[in-house]
């Protein structure tokens, strides 16, 4: 009941021949023009970088593009396939970028931003006849003649139309988003680039006494494994469920998670005051742990709740700085915490941190560590271990980091 088939079939040049004949009877534009004027079905190609070389990756995705746009058309739809070109991002930068031996945004600026945007745009053409054979051998249909460029005037005055129009009708505003993002590079990184970094490290972590305001010796205790977002501080957060002890320990008073006393304090060197509930300290002030400048106008330096605060590691007392953490980032908006960046876009402490400017802020962590032991702030400080996300470029430690960008409604 099956017809045999010959064991000398050549797949490859059958495959040839197809693609022969689809190419020149017009098959593709035959298909769109046969279900002109019925229901359009829209199809808009996720532009791939043709600076680089198409890989297997490609193939998958461009075969699996191609399903949908075939099946509507053969349900009777006018799908028209524009193809598309990325001209723009990092991808295209770090090529130029190594083809002139220059490193990061400040060193494209003095090259000169024009001449630089000119070789980008000889380099996104590098591979496109690769692109348009790739794409023809594996049955892709797009119009490729005729493709929109994300360069072009046209495009990129469409998509200002478009935001400007979401703008008008109140759905668009401008804030803050707290990214992975890599300081030597510029760029934020997306879930699966941040992935490929990761590296078990060792690095200082410390307890920090943050002194109850108006009083002596008695401090809420905080820990963190980033002491270079201390100066950019503007709160501290309890769990509001979880119970808090104040405890004793010569002079000093301290007051931390009660399940995590044990953990700092050896038995019989310390005694217990008090218990309360996370939400009793709500609103509680402290002293800042360093008089920098920071430009803030609302209140800041007391304490919030939030349930993100485990009773895992630390104190049970979790440092806010809305600006290097995307849990700090809600708590603060919710609490309408002032907004607080004491390092720029390169990583670098800013001219209002004083002797931390320009310091990398990794290479900041012992100048602070130092600074909080003469202010009589550092509780302890002790290595700890932990998987931290690395730029899988340039392999640069990733600051989580608020940028500003558009959010709709």
């Amino acid at each position: 009941m099956y017809k045999p088939v010959d064991t000398n079939l050549n797949f490859v040049e059958r495959e040839k021949e197809v693609l022969a004949f689809w190419k020149e009877n017009q098959i593709f534009e035959k298909s769109i023009a046969l279900n002109e004027g019925k229901k359009g079905f829209n199809f808009y190609d996720g532009p791939p970088t043709a600076n680089g070389k198409p890989h297997i990756g490609h193939i998958l995705t461009r075969v699996m593009k191609d399903i949908i746009p075939r099946y509507k058309t053969m349900k009777g739809y006018h799908v028209l396939r524009k193809a598309g070109w990325d001209t723009h991002g990092f991808p295209v930068e770090l090529e130029i970028e190594k083809l002139l031996g220059i490193d990061g945004k400040q060193e494209i600026e003095n090259y000169g931003i024009e001449p630089f945007i000119e070789k980008c745009k000889e380099s996104v053409w590098k591979y496109t006849s690769e692109w348009k054979n790739m794409s023809d051998r594996i049955g892709y249909w797009a119009d490729m003649d005729e493709p929109y460029i994300t360069y072009d005037n046209n495009y990129i005055e469409s998509v200002w139309w478009a935001l400007k129009t979401i703008y008008d009708k109140g759905l668009i505003y401008k804030g803050y988003k707290i990214v992975p993002y890599c300081p030597r590079c510029g760029t934020a990184l997306s879930s699966h680039e941040v992935a490929q970094g990761y590296k078990d490290v060792k690095e200082i972590s410390v307890y920090a006494k943050f002194k109850v305001k108006g009083e002596s010796n008695r401090y809420f205790l905080a820990w963190t494994t980033t002491p270079w977002t201390l100066p950019s501080n503007v709160a501290l957060c309890m769990n509001a469920n979880e119970d808090y002890a104040e405890i004793q320990v010569g002079e000093e008073r301290f007051i931390l998670a009660d399940a995590l006393v044990a953990k700092l304090f050896e038995e019989g060197t310390y005694e217990k005051l008090s218990l309360k509930k996370g939400k009793e300290y709500e609103y509680a002030e402290y002293e800042p742990l360093f008089n920098y400048e920071t430009g803030a106008k609302k209140k800041a330096h007391y304490i919030v709740n939030d349930d993100y605060v485990t009773l895992t590691d630390g104190t049970g007392i979790v440092h806010i700085a809305p600006a290097f953490g995307e849990d700090d980032g809600r708590v603060g908006r919710r609490y309408d915490l002032p907004f607080v960046q004491m390092v720029n876009e390169r990583g670098k402490f800013i001219p209002e941190a004083e002797d931390l400017e320009g310091m990398f802020v990794k290479d900041a962590d012992k100048v602070i560590i130092s600074k909080l032991k003469a202010n009589g702030a550092l509780f302890k400080e002790e290595m700890f271990e932990h998987s931290y996300p690395f730029c899988w470029r340039c392999d640069t430690p990733l600051l989580y980091y608020a940028r500003s960008s558009c959010s709709s409604r």
